[in-house]
């Protein structure tokens, strides 16, 4: 079976150039060039009538019109370098868009009517080795005001909010932590119709997806080379940017991950959903890249009668799943009835995608996906490629054993770890405190973190990160919510679960692919106070010390060893 592009997507921007001004297009649209060439290609003689691929229409504003941008309005580094995130927001928000550009977003906004994504696409962006994913801004507009003056102001606001996220402390932090002088920068703009469809005040996709031929979190019987697909209801945001959804790999999707018991499951799978909001009664925030995005629960999506091929209801007399939405237990967002049922060869086309573009594009890929399933029976899905970039791989062969994990000399050891390799640079260990840590203070152990990481960058040095809880969690219940140029010195990161915190792994994409990118060796330990020596961390020097969080060098530098094909991983002093 093929999938093949649907010759029944429309492209509701018309006549307007593909091209929006002379300059670069930047990683993103490159990337969306790549998958539609691929996608063209893809099609074939006997095309399948149960699922259509396709890549949702799209215009690229060039670099062009940002250095005008810049330009006309006097816009440098070095007036806002100190400033915080909202101030260069509004900044910008204040400052006027180029004359060239205001004719092409016009005749756009008169040609479309329907839900847009504002993506960035800067000069650095997705990049082989070094992917700057999840580090610019992404609005997505309804699009679907009457006025057209109104849809061009929304319109026009997202693309500043976009071009100012360009100097976003956490964008100048990353480029600082590789190694990129800020001139080198520069940002296009991608303007694509949103994959989903309405139901009432919401509009969203059935399934929104990250696929990725290699994968650092290998469980049951599949290898890192099987790689591993992560699938959400509603909008991907949830994936990528909050480490929600449910991962599988493709090679065996019917082997659920590994949760402890059905209660677990229940506790830890997707439970909300973000959708476009088409409601007129939000508060209008253009400084915020959710203004027009909203979190609804899945009693919304039963109401919307979108759950019927993704989930598996529980009962409770039995303990147990059945697939599909008959009874009046709790829905699990599972995809039972795609995995297992195979009620649409979504899987198999995702599959057949990641060893296609694999192959063609020579490296380890990510890939972003939306899919929309019909109620009718004998109707085609429709498959949607968002976006493809290249993943960092470390195939330098470690082989580490079970017992290699225990003895006097481990100060760390974890049988689940990601990465790949050893390194034995290291003897600075930054981590937070057993005695005083408490989760109702995530944040400001958050704001200590990137203090200790400030002072390690201006001196030039690297670190173990020690921390309890998911690092880069978006909810500080569940972990300490840094960014990544908060943490960007820590070259191991261990993440310590605790009786009050005791969550999966973090499986957000861009925090995933930062890691990667970087090289990161990242440990999970289930037991954080059984299974970190902290005793042995005080026998270092103190370097600095806040209410939550110390930072000590030690005499010799640690040993980190990583086994990419077990997932174990150890360091000893």
């Amino acid at each position: 079976m093929t999938a093949v592009e649907a010759p029944f997507v429309d492209d509701p921007f018309g006549d307007l150039p593909e091209l929006l001004g002379t300059g670069e297009i930047g990683g993103k649209a490159r990337g969306l060039q790549r998958l539609s060439a691929f996608v063209k290609d893809q099609q074939a003689a006997s095309p399948s009538d149960e699922l259509h691929l396709f890549v949702p229409p799209y215009r690229v504003i060039t670099t062009s019109h940002y250095l005008t941008f810049l330009e006309d309005n006097s816009l440098t580094l070095e007036q806002f370098k100190d400033d915080d995130d909202l101030d260069i927001a509004r900044r910008f928000l204040e400052a006027d868009l180029p004359a060239s550009l205001v004719g092409p977003l016009w005749t756009l906004v008169t040609l479309v009517r329907v839900p847009i994504a504002v993506r960035s696409s800067s000069r650095l962006e997705d990049a082989l080795g070094e992917p700057f994913a999840g580090i610019y801004e992404t609005k997505m507009l309804p699009n679907h005001h009457n006025s057209p003056e109104k849809r061009f102001e929304q319109i026009a606001q997202a693309i500043k909010l976009v071009y100012a996220s360009t100097w976003f402390a956490r964008a100048r932090e990353y480029r600082d932590a590789t190694g990129h002088p800020h001139h080198e920068e520069a940002m296009a703009v991608i303007l694509q119709t949103i994959v989903g469809e309405r139901h009432d005040d919401r509009f969203y996709p059935h399934l929104s997806g990250v696929a990725r031929s290699f994968n650092y979190y290998p469980f049951g019987n599949a290898s890192p080379e099987d790689g591993v697909v992560t699938l959400a209801l509603g909008l991907g945001r949830i994936i990528v940017d909050e480490g929600v959804g449910w991962s599988y790999c493709p090679s065996m999707p019917r082997t659920p991950p590994p949760f402890g018991s059905v209660s677990d499951l229940l506790k830890q799978t997707q439970t909300r959903f973000w959708a476009v909001d088409l409601s007129f009664t939000r508060p209008q925030d253009p400084l915020t890249a959710t203004e027009y995005m909203s979190r609804f629960d899945l009693a919304d999506a039963e109401w919307d009668e979108t759950l019927q091929h993704l989930v598996s209801t529980y009962d409770p007399q039995r303990d147990r799943l059945w697939t599909g939405c008959a009874g009046k237990g709790a829905r699990v967002l599972d995809f039972s009835p795609l995995l297992k049922a195979s009620v649409y060869p979504v899987n198999d086309v995702i599959k057949n995608l990641l060893e296609t573009i694999r192959e063609r594009l020579g490296t380890p890929v990510e890939v972003e996906f939306a899919a929309i399933l019909p109620e009718e029976p004998g109707t085609p899905a429709k498959l949607a490629l968002v976006q493809v970039r290249p993943m960092v791989v470390n195939n330098e062969i470690v082989r580490l054993k079970e017992e290699d994990l225990t003895g006097d000399t481990v100060l760390v050891s974890s049988p689940k770890a990601l990465g790949n390799g050893r390194r034995d640079d290291l003897n600075i260990v930054t981590y937070v405190k057993t005695d005083t840590f408490d989760a109702a203070k995530t944040r400001a152990i958050g704001d200590e973190i990137r203090t200790h990481n400030l002072r390690l960058r201006e001196s030039g040095q690297f670190c173990v990160l020690i921390g309890f809880g998911r690092w880069g969690s978006s909810d500080p219940w569940l972990g300490i919510p840094v960014t990544w140029g908060e943490i960007s010195q820590a070259r191991v990161l261990v993440e310590c679960a605790l009786e009050e915190l005791n969550v999966e792994l973090s499986q957000g994409s861009h925090f995933f692919h930062n890691i990667c990118s970087f090289r990161v060796s990242y440990f999970s330990v289930k037991k954080g106070l059984e299974n970190v020596r902290f005793d042995l961390l005080a026998a270092g020097s103190v370097l600095h010390e806040s209410p939550h969080v110390v930072t000590v060098a030690l005499d010799k530098p640690l040993h980190v060893s990583v086994d990419g094909t077990t997932g174990r991983g150890v360091i000893t002093v």
